[in-house]
Parts: structure tokens; C-alpha cells; sequence
């Protein structure tokens, strides 16, 4: 359960004394930790190790991190917050709760402040958390987006590395790197926009996010026995079970809604900027069903509504209305059912995920992973923070994004480098990648719109931790590997000297430059733009299995393109034993949408994983 791992977390402080940080059964950290703790000795404990404020590039003094935002508090209690026995929100229960580490220590750098992250304080908090011990850090913001700490709010900005403003995190993350830490960052919320990935830099741990298999449950009744599934996270335990009148209320004008249960379209909310709990509160109705838009379907917003206001799918909210045009005055009620598990169609990803291809990194996959960032339950600073006007006290509360799922990957990677502490960043990155799945009982895993989702959507698929602990080969890289990358990819030796401090680099001249596609990456991603084009391409995995071992390739590629693996068997008879192979594509007609493959090492106890995406374009890899 990550006993002795440190999880740095890099964000808006921490809730000191919060229940999920106690230090019951922990052990003291590790001889190798150098940090601090500057809240009191009644706060700072065996689990909350750490916790600074770093702001205009330099450690203020000794003043507590206290989290004004309740972001940072949330983020750090996915990735390794104790066992709760009972997590309640709004009075409701909702059992046993921790984060992906339990054991794990955890280590706060507050970065921001007033709702800005600055670049440099991003980087000296990296440099504080290696310099410290660290062993996860854990960024649940995007770097092209520092200037608010809730990530997905603009376009990327890119720098002359074109990872991001100033490259504050992808530069941060290559020094965690370079001392053995592993960067788990947030893809951003600017799905479903393709291009809009963030953190795309291959040594990054580049995390999207998917919904869960729990749904917060509530139905409304019509009284002629017509029946709408809906979800709320507000959850009344004493809500009136009297039937009331059903009506549209029109957002730009509200009237006649007292105590009528008022339906209303989220895209009128969103174009009018109105904010629904208000809207309920002023026009006096009892509650609220709130049609989703037509893009995201059955996917819900999972957003902490104040009041009693269920959100509908598009496609019910139609034939509600078209029910209610005809039979004015239908009286309603609403059911609320609380928690609701193993959602049938889940995981899918969630529509806010931000979506590769990547812009500048276009001969790899990006996102790498997809891990849960859909109403996840999790510590809370007070009901002021999350909920200002809801007047009830509580210590857990809903939130999504990817912010969200990237603590779930650092908790992840916290216990496989417990397991395995010799690994490096990029072994533990491909465990985790290849050995994701993208079906789910037979299934593929659905996008928002229902229909399979692709590569460039779920990365390698959504995260299977127990499986990610025994992979059984690995796609390894050194630091050092992303030097040649880099050079292939034309960037300036001074940017690339920035980048990759503090390891030493001359020239690209002195350097065997591969092109994209080449970095022993565990996705793969080609293009094949010209007729009868041929693409070979080159990976090395290391047996990180039993000695004795034999894999068998299996390569799945779409119509118009053929594929073949050199050779189609690799034998191991030792540890960390490495293999090469070569698979050839070549362009044989009009290749089939998706653009897609797969390529799978089979042996009696694993299969190896790595997804293939194709382009077709000239300006697109």
C-alpha cells in the first residue's frame, strides 16, 4: 500500500489536521527525506511529511501551506490519503474511503496563490520536492495553462520547446527524471478538442480521465408512470415525496417556477452565463432537471450542484419536453437514490478529457493513460471552499477532471516502485501503459458519444493496477535517450541544453539523431502518408519477468495497411535480459477509419500491450 514512498504534490496547499492525513499505523519517513513540514508538530505527522509554500521562485520562510482553494487538498488525499471509515457528504454516507497509496507518505508544495501558478515557482517547487526525497511527484495542472491551478481554461501556449509557457513543467519534470522521480501530469480539460493535450512530453506520465463504474443516482416520476434516470450529488435525505407541477423555464426570464419542479437546457445556461443554483434559489422552485447538451449525451458533469437540481441526458430531456408541450401541468416527483454501482457501461472517457494527437511530440501517443477523474470522491477542506452557500458542514466532496485522475496515477506508480525501487521513470511509465486495457468484458471502452474511443482519446487504454505491478517486459529509456529525439526533431542546441539540464550537452552535431517515431516508447504511432510508403520502426523491451520466458507476436492493423514483426518470437533466459524487433509497415490501399492497431507480446503469464495509431497526413507526424 506504498509503505515508504513519498508522493510529492505540487498545488494549492493542504488542509492541515484533515481526517484523511492522520498518521495511524504509519511508520516515521525514510532516512532519506530532507524536507520540512512547516505547519505545527500537533499537524505535520507521519503522513503529512512535507509541506512548504513556494512563491517568486523562493521558499517563504516557514509559513504553513494552508489551502484557501481545497484543489490541493483534494488532489493529495486521491493519491494517498488514509482509510476513512466513513466518507459523508451532504449528510449522505458513502462508506470506507482512501486514497491509491494509503500508506504512502505525502509531501505538499504550495505553488500557487491567488489562483495564479507562476512558471518559476512550478520549477523550484520540482526542484525543492527532488532535493527533498521525493519519489512520485504528482502535477494536477497543465503547463500551458499556469496561470490558474483548476487546469483547462484557454488554448495551449507553447514555448520554443513548445512544451509551454517558459517549458516550466516539462524542464521540471526531465530534472525528476534525470534523479529516478517519475512525473505524473494532467492532460488537461480541454477535451473533446482534438489537439488539446497538455503536458505532452514523452518523459512525462501524461494522464486523462475516465468516468467511474459509481453513479450518484436519482430518477424523476412522472405521475402517468413515465420514468427519466437522472444523477445528483445532492442527495436530500427528507426531500417531499408530494407530486408538484412540471414546467420549462425559460433562464433569461424566469417566472410562475415557485415551488414547481422547472426543467432547464444546459446550453442555455452556459450561453446566458447563468448560474443554475442561483437561478433555482431566486425563482423559488423546488428543483430543478437540467437537460444536457446534445454533444455530451449521457455523459454527466459530475459538478457539486448546491441545491436539488438532477441533470437528464439530452435525449431524455427531449422526449420530456415533448411530453410536457403536450400535457401542460404534468405533475412529478423526484426520487433520490443515493449511490448506485457498477454503471454497466463505464469506464468511458470523460468528454472534458483533453485529446491528443499531440502538437509539437507528433511521433508519439498522447495522453499515455486514462485513470477515473469523473465525480470522485475525496477529502475536502470545509463546505465554505467547495460549497459556499450550501450551510452544511462536511470534510469529503465530488470533483472532476483530470486533476482528478492524475493523483490516481501517482498513487499507482507509488506502489509499483515500492515493489520494484530499481525501476526507472520510464520502465514503471510502461508497466503502466502496457498493460492497460481498452476493452472491458468483451467491450471496447466508449467515448462520450457511445462509440469506441480511440487511441488518441484514451492514450493505451484505462489503468489496471494490479496487472501494472507485473508487466512482464518493459519499453525502458535512460535521460539520456531523449537527447537523440530531441535532435531529430530539429529543436536548437541551446533549448535542448535548457531542457535537458542537468545532464551535459553539446551539440546536436556530436549527437546519432532517430526520428520521431523511434524513442523506445510503449505506444507506437506512424505515418504513412504516400502510397506504397514503408515505415520500419525499432523498440527494445527488457525482461522484467520470470528468467525463463518466450513471447509471441500478434500485430492487428487496420484495412490498407500491412504489418509484420522481425522476429515474431523472444526468447529470455535471464533477468533485465533485453530483445530488439523491427515492425515493418507498409501502405497497401485506403486505410480504414480508426487509424488504429495494436501490437501484443503474448507469453503463458502476460501480454504486452502497445497501442498503434496511424497518420495519414503530412503535417500530422
Amino acid at each position: 500500500m506504498g509503505e515508504g514512498m513519498i508522493i510529492g504534490i505540487l498545488d494549492t496547499g493542504i488542509t492541515p489536521g484533515h481526517p484523511t492525513f492522520n498518521d495511524e499505523g504509519m511508520p516515521p519517513p525514510p532516512v532519506k527525506w530532507k524536507g520540512h513540514c512547516d505547519f505545527n508538530k500537533t499537524i505535520c505527522n507521519n503522513k503529512l511529511i512535507g509541506a512548504k509554500i513556494l512563491k517568486k521562485g523562493i521558499e517563504q520562510g516557514h509559513r504553513p501551506p494552508i489551502d484557501q482553494r481545497g484543489h490541493g487538498t483534494h488532489v493529495a488525499s486521491i493519491a494517498a490519503g488514509a482509510f476513512i471509515k466513513d466518507a459523508v457528504v451532504f449528510g449522505n454516507s458513502f462508506g470506507r474511503a482512501s486514497g491509491m497509496a494509503p500508506r504512502a507518505h505525502i509531501a505538499m508544495y504550495d505553488v500557487c496563490e491567488d489562483n495564479a501558478c507562476t512558471g518559476v515557482d512550478i520549477m523550484k517547487g520540482i526542484e525543492a520536492a527532488i532535493d527533498d526525497g521525493v519519489d512520485i511527484l504528482s502535477i494536477s495542472m497543465e503547463d500551458s495553462l499556469i496561470q490558474n491551478p483548476m487546469i483547462g481554461e484557454g488554448p495551449p501556449k507553447r514555448g520554443p520547446l513548445g512544451i509551454g509557457i517558459n517549458q516550466d513543467i516539462a524542464i521540471g519534470a526531465f530534472y525528476a527524471i534525470s534523479k529516478g522521480v517519475l512525473v505524473s501530469a494532467a492532460a488537461g480539460n480541454d477535451g473533446p478538442n482534438p489537439g488539446s493535450v497538455g503536458n505532452d512530453a514523452p518523459w512525462i506520465l501524461t494522464v486523462g480521465a475516465s468516468t467511474t463504474d459509481r453513479r450518484i443516482a436519482s430518477v424523476l416520476r412522472l405521475q402517468n408512470g413515465m420514468k427519466f434516470q437522472g444523477e445528483t450529488i445532492h442527495q436530500p435525505k427528507r426531500a417531499s415525496r408530494s407530486w408538484v407541477p412540471l414546467t420549462y423555464l425559460n433562464a433569461r426570464a424566469p417566472k410562475n417556477a415557485r415551488g414547481k419542479i422547472v426543467i432547464c437546457k444546459m446550453i442555455e445556461l452556459r450561453t446566458a452565463r447563468i448560474n443554475v443554483d442561483e437561478l433555482v434559489s431566486t425563482s423559488g422552485a423546488a428543483a430543478c432537471i437540467l437537460i444536457n447538451t446534445k454533444e455530451e449525451g449521457t455523459q454527466f458533469s459530475g459538478k457539486p450542484y448546491e441545491g436539488p437540481i438532477v441533470e437528464i441526458s439530452y435525449d431524455d430531456g427531449e422526449k420530456l419536453l415533448t411530453h410536457l408541450s403536450s400535457h401542460p401541468g404534468t405533475l412529478a416527483v423526484i426520487d433520490f437514490k443515493g449511490a448506485a454501482l457498477n454503471e454497466p457501461n463505464s469506464p468511458e472517457v470523460a468528454i472534458f478529457s483533453s485529446r491528443g494527437p499531440s502538437e509539437i511530440f507528433k511521433g508519439i501517443t498522447k495522453p499515455d493513460i486514462i485513470g477515473p477523474g469523473v465525480e470522485i470522491l475525496a477529502a475536502s477542506p470545509s463546505d465554505e471552499m467547495i460549497y459556499p452557500t450550501f450551510g452544511k458542514k462536511t470534510e469529503f466532496a465530488f470533483d472532476s477532471g483530470t486533476s482528478m485522475s492524475t493523483p490516481h496515477l501517482s498513487g499507482i506508480a507509488a506502489l509499483i516502485k515500492k515493489v520494484h525501487p530499481n525501476w526507472t521513470p520510464a520502465a514503471i511509465k510502461s508497466a503502466i501503459m502496457t498493460t492497460a486495457y481498452a476493452y472491458r468484458k468483451d467491450k471496447p471502452i466508449n467515448d462520450y458519444t457511445k462509440l469506441p474511443a480511440n487511441y488518441l482519446a484514451m492514450g493505451a487504454g484505462h489503468v489496471d493496477p494490479i496487472k501494472a505491478v507485473e508487466p512482464g517486459l518493459v519499453y525502458d529509456n535512460k535521460p539520456e535517450d531523449y537527447i537523440p529525439y530531441l535532435c531529430g526533431m530539429g529543436i536548437t542546441d541551446s533549448v535542448i541544453r535548457t531542457a535537458v539540464s542537468p545532464l551535459r550537452f553539446n551539440t546536436c552535431s556530436q549527437v546519432k539523431k532517430i526520428s520521431e517515431e523511434q524513442l523506445n516508447y510503449p505506444s507506437i504511432r506512424i505515418n504513412l502518408k504516400g502510397n506504397s510508403m514503408i515505415v520500419k520502426i525499432k523498440r527494445t523491451v527488457t525482461n522484467v519477468g520470470d528468467a525463463l520466458s518466450t513471447y509471441r507476436a500478434k500485430i492487428e492493423v487496420p484495412k490498407g495497411v500491412y504489418a509484420s514483426v522481425r522476429p515474431e518470437m523472444l526468447n529470455f533466459t535471464k533477468e533485465n535480459e533485453k530483445r530488439r524487433f523491427v515492425i515493418t509497415f507498409k501502405k497497401t490501399g485506403e486505410i480504414q477509419e480508426p487509424a488504429q492497431g495494436q501490437l501484443r507480446w503474448i507469453s503463458k503469464k502476460h501480454v504486452v500491450r502497445s497501442p498503434i495509431t496511424i497518420a495519414t497526413d503530412a503535417n500530422a507526424a
